[in-house]
């Protein structure tokens, strides 16, 4: 059921005495937010009553609030029943944050495959423990669909299960960060296979055995054997990765847009 959004009566904001007032409100809020005073679907105070509350000015305020919409704090609504109001938790803000990162170089290809092996090699260990059969039926038919999509040449939605299957993996541990974390480093994985000709991973078959082998192992509660088929699938992935990479001209390759990625 959505929450009913709030105005709490008993909460007041103290007057701004920094001179960045802008980065100052941002943090207030944050503030609130951390101290549980603030809670998503709340509504903030009308922009005059917070901006006398924090001693600001209202273009201060606007600023403020734009830079908060931008981060996924607050949403801005117009209309009678508009305002700002706290948002629900966006997993989205993560991949966002860490696509800006990629594009602006603060990501390398060596960080993404460490990041990357550490945290599936220990998803595949919880899934071993915590998979319910429901997981294991939706694992399952993820690779079918996978094999299907292959036999058929549909490389679209062929791309959709392969990231879809890690995704699901992360869902069988049952904790909400690390399936973030899981949906983050695919779509970063994906911006770098962009930039890798065709000819490049064809030295990757074998997509759908492996998945079915890691599947029987987490079936089986094996969780050194699943971490272990995990491991070696990544590991051949990234070898192809890193060679195609230490080629310059693939700098100029990542950064146009291809339509279709490989299997991972």
């Amino acid at each position: 059921m959505e929450r009913k959004a709030k105005q709490s009566s008993e909460l007041t904001f103290e007057p701004i005495k920094r001179p960045r007032a802008f980065e100052e409100i941002c943090e207030r809020i944050r503030q609130e937010l951390s101290a549980g005073a603030l809670q998503p679907g709340d509504k903030l105070p009308a922009e005059r009553e917070l901006a006398a509350q924090l001693g600001v000015s209202r273009t201060a305020l606007r600023e403020a609030l734009r830079s908060l919409e931008i981060a996924g704090i607050i949403i801005l609504r117009k209309g009678v029943k508009g305002g700002a109001f706290i948002r629900q938790g966006d997993p989205t803000s993560m991949k966002r944050l860490m696509q800006d990162l990629v594009h602006l170089g603060a990501i390398s290809l060596s960080d993404l495959t460490e990041a990357r092996l550490l945290i599936l090699k220990d998803v595949a260990k919880l899934a071993c423990e915590r998979a319910t059969d429901a997981d294991i039926k939706a694992l399952h038919r993820n690779i079918e669909n996978t094999a299907e999509m292959i036999r058929l040449g549909r490389n679209e939605e062929r791309t959709q299960y392969v990231t879809e299957f890690y995704r699901l993996l992360a869902l069988a541990t049952g904790n909400e960060i690390l399936t973030m974390l899981v949906d983050a480093l695919s779509e970063i994985l994906m911006r770098f296979l962009r930039g890798i000709p065709d000819t490049r991973s064809q030295g990757l078959p074998g997509l759908i055995e492996s998945r079915l082998r890691l599947l029987g192992h987490v079936k089986a509660r094996n969780a050194a054997k699943a971490t272990q088929e995990v491991e070696s699938r990544l590991m051949k992935l990234h070898k192809v990765m890193t060679q195609a990479y230490a080629d310059p001209r693939q700098e100029l390759a990542r950064s146009r847009p291809r339509k279709t990625a490989r299997p991972v």
